[in-house]
């Protein structure tokens, strides 16, 4: 029988892998709570609000009451919704979700598995999630929560692809595609340093992966009134809310790992595992802080805004980016021109971006329509 060995314990390796599942859901279910206490104090204090105050000792105990809350409240289904897909939609966002955390490293030499294609493995988990959001659209018999679906797919095939290249552009710098190899390798200098731009780009895509804000048409409340899940109830729907904070949190530790040195840098391998699992700690909640402080600060992006930001700008962004990285491994140029290259392209996707934002394209048909209104009046 194979054996492995876990805390100093050697154990049939069935056994390990059980242990390491059953510790990593109890720490996310932990974290997920945490971070949605965390996020409604930072985005009160933003909003100039106190936040959760009443239930317990500054409010901590608010996200047990509302997990109490939603496993007491009825499990509703719309008359004319699909029973089967209904009931299955919402394990189609959760699971893919769950299983990424089999290839996550939370220190060097901690996680479930080390796979060898561990960065493949977890980008193709993650892309079924979108079916899950088509199936709760389609099955709740409410064309609020079509809409919502057809968006979250759209949304997510069209920043899936700058996400994926963005993380290969990487893997060719490490020659690898086992995460904790990556993040073994930056314990000198993380990868930041030589794909500043990948890294804007990642995180870009990374909020519009989990429907955040400013990109969460999906389930914007004035346009699609909530979305996929307007129709899911009590525990169903909660696990919706539980899908996503634990997708910014495998996300956050990823971007940690492959662009910040993860557990490795500065100093990781001689300080101990304590030190590590503190140093990838800090590091996910920096960016996981980010993404709450980009939601309380940007308004929500017109859906041809989104889209066309994804196609036009970030997409030639990131092949441009895997030319390039090629081009200095092939000829063994210096890394460093990476690095003027990552902070040319940093320019031009600000410059990309003001220019969107100081005149914006008009609305289809407004120039035809203005044309119109002209020769009436006239």
């Amino acid at each position: 029988m194979t054996t492995a060995e876990f805390l100093g314990i050697e154990m049939p390796v069935l056994l390990e892998a059980f242990i390491k599942v059953n510790i990593v859901v109890l720490a996310m279910t932990v974290v997920v709570m945490g971070l949605i206490y965390g996020e409604r104090k930072i985005i009160g204090r933003f909003q100039m609000r106190m936040g959760p105050t009443r239930t317990g000792p500054f409010g901590i105990l608010q996200s047990i009451a509302d997990a109490i809350k939603l496993v007491g409240k009825e499990d509703l289904r719309p008359r004319g919704a699909d029973p089967w897909i209904f009931e299955l939609s919402i394990y189609f966002i959760f699971v893919p979700v769950f299983v990424g955390f089999v290839v996550v490293p939370f220190a060097i030499g901690w996680e479930i598995r080390a796979l060898e294609l561990g960065l493949l493995y977890l980008l193709a988990t993650s892309s079924v999630s979108g079916l899950g959001f088509a199936f709760a659209g389609w099955a709740s018999d409410n064309r609020y929560a079509m809409l919502g679906g057809l968006r979250a797919v759209a949304q997510g095939v069209a920043y899936e692809i700058p996400l994926v290249v963005t993380l290969l552009a990487v893997a060719m710098l490490s020659s690898s595609l086992n995460l904790g190899e990556i993040m073994a390798g930056q314990a000198s200098v993380p990868n930041i340093v030589w794909q500043p731009l990948g890294f804007i780009m990642f995180y870009i895509a990374m909020l519009a992966e989990l429907n955040r804000a400013p990109f969460d048409i999906a389930v914007g409340e004035s346009e699609t009134a909530g979305g996929p899940h307007i129709e899911f109830s009590g525990i169903r729907w909660s696990m919706f809310q539980l899908a996503e904070y634990a997708h910014l949190w495998i996300m956050s530790i990823v971007g940690s790992a492959i662009f910040l040195g993860g557990s490795a840098w500065p100093f990781g391998e001689e300080l101990g595992t304590g030190y590590q699992l503190l140093l990838m700690g800090v590091k996910s909640a920096i960016l996981i802080f980010i993404a709450m402080w980009t939601r309380a600060s940007m308004p929500r992006l017109r859906i041809d805004q989104l889209m066309g930001f994804a196609w036009k700008v970030l997409m030639p962004l990131a092949f441009a980016q895997v030319l390039i990285n090629g081009f200095v491994i092939v000829y063994d140029l210096p890394l460093v021109l990476l690095t003027v290259q990552g902070v040319a392209g940093i320019a031009l996707l600000n410059w990309a971006i003001q220019r969107a934002v100081a005149r914006p394209a008009g609305r289809p048909g407004m120039a035809a329509w203005a044309g119109t209104s002209e020769a009436a009046t006239s």
